[in-house]
């Protein structure tokens, strides 16, 4: 069997498996994309803005911090 063709395959097979990779990071990125709009459609129905929720993610550190604050006040840490 000539080398040329054993490279071949071998090229088409890594191919393969990168196009699958690259699929599968576009359907990913897909679905996030489709998520947050759903999520910013439904949240402009009840009145909430995209920039409303822009401020409650860049809050999200301050509250995840006084969350942890009061758990260990409550278990006393």
């Amino acid at each position: 069997m000539p080398t040329n063709l054993i490279v071949l395959i071998a090229a088409l097979i890594v191919a393969f498996i990168v196009f699958k990779a690259l699929l599968n990071v576009a359907k990913t990125a897909i679905s996030t994309v489709l998520s947050l709009f759903l999520i910013v459609v439904i949240l402009s129905v009840f009145g909430f803005t995209p920039q409303d929720l822009m401020q409650e993610i860049m809050n999200l550190p301050q509250i995840i911090e006084r969350s942890i604050t009061e758990i260990r006040k409550l278990f006393g840490f």
